[in-house]
């Protein structure tokens, strides 16, 4: 399957002139974001490191019986939001493995002892103390949802995410790495993707490239998370991610994707979504990511000076003052965002909680960006 962009005639083809695809790419994200981009300063709070998938490229979940493996308390969830606070973080980021307690008795006596017996009740009180205690903006990464479990986290959070990763259906096949992993089917994906929509939750995804697909599987993703955002507005970023091998993963000896492959699909995603849909790219998984400027990112995503990267935790995140610098030298200004982006804080557009969409204004300059940047004043 070829796609092509009807105002330019540009093929969006796994092989082609990749110059003139980014230079396409480059007119819309200038057209729409202009010289500037963005990044979000955040601490990450993994929940829980335990999960009901064994996704094949995934160092982040640990088996019941590992000593790694936990759910965190309330006091050290409070305890590294806190840290985030002092450091000028302004989301808090919950991450956590997928619905553990369906599948593993220690998850449901681990919740049990908090007195819970499901995650996402306890995701909710988390975020609901998160709010009460810090002056943070959860935003909330806890893979599929149902109607009920978005309608009990959604007036305790900012913004919500679920990497829609692939809609290959050949990846959950045995041998692949999504074999033997229910949330990860893509018919579960995409319609979390639509509940999302349907409830009006501001809503991050995006498509792990390097596990498997095939560009054309990767063009049909894309397309359908386009056609969401066009049914629904919801989806505010989309994140390109790259995969990485680790020591410790059955993909251990899987080729990544190079920097051609990134670039390519960075700029393909830049034609296909909704110029408004803000589009990123990660930072800390590419010694060359200054190159992603080239292809249509506005932004870097979610950046911590406080917390590592749980999901690749081998890649550390660039200095963020270090980073200003190579976008000034590149042409461009770095400037810090909140998790919520500046179009779903109007007072009609329904998308979040009142008292939360006050916190967010509080917090946001005149463009809807953060107020304080911190990273121009901090030392390196």
């Amino acid at each position: 399957m070829t796609s092509h962009l009807p105002s330019t005639g540009a093929p969006l083809a796994e092989t082609g002139d990749l110059d003139a695809l980014m230079a396409s790419a480059r007119q819309i994200r200038d057209a729409t974001w202009g010289r500037r981009i963005t990044y979000s300063r955040k601490a990450f709070v993994p929940l829980t490191n335990m999960c009901r998938d064994t996704c094949g490229y995934c160092t982040f979940v640990k088996h019941p019986s590992s000593p790694e493996a936990r759910i965190m308390t309330p006091e050290q969830v409070l305890a590294e939001a806190l840290r985030g606070e002092r450091e000028g973080c302004k989301e808090l980021l919950f991450s956590l493995g997928e619905k553990p307690e369906l599948r593993y008795e220690a998850a449901r006596k681990g919740l049990e002892r908090l007195g819970y017996s499901k995650l996402t009740d306890y995701l909710r009180d988390m975020c609901a103390l998160v709010l009460r205690e810090t002056s943070l903006l959860p935003h909330v990464n806890a893979g599929t949802l149902t109607d009920d479990e978005i309608d009990v986290l959604k007036p305790v959070s900012a913004s919500m995410g679920m990497m829609l990763e692939t809609v290959s259906r050949r990846l959950t096949r045995k041998g692949q790495p999504h074999f033997a992993c229910p949330d990860k089917t893509p018919v579960q994906r995409l319609r979390t993707l639509e509940r999302a929509g349907e409830k009006r939750v501001p809503f991050t995804t995006g498509l792990l490239i390097g596990i498997g697909e095939t560009w054309e599987e990767r063009i049909e993703a894309l397309e359908a998370i386009n056609a969401a955002h066009a049914r629904h507005g919801h989806v505010q970023e989309v994140i390109i991610q790259n995969f990485q091998r680790k020591p410790d993963i059955e993909m251990a000896d899987h080729p990544e994707p190079g920097l051609e492959d990134m670039l390519r699909t960075i700029a393909a995603a830049r034609i296909i979504l909704a110029p408004e849909i803000s589009l990123q790219a990660p930072p800390n998984l590419s010694a060359r990511h200054i190159a992603y400027l080239d292809a249509g990112i506005n932004d870097w995503g979610g950046i911590s000076p406080v917390t590592i990267d749980f999901i690749n935790p081998q890649h550390d995140w660039p200095e963020i003052r270090s980073l200003a610098r190579s976008c000034d030298e590149a042409g461009f200004e770095l400037r810090e965002r909140l998790t919520v982006y500046p179009r779903y804080l109007t007072e009609d557009s329904g998308f979040i909680n009142a008292s939360v969409r006050n916190r967010a204004l509080g917090m946001a300059g005149g463009e809807g960006l953060a107020r304080e940047q911190r990273h121009i004043g901090e030392t390196a």
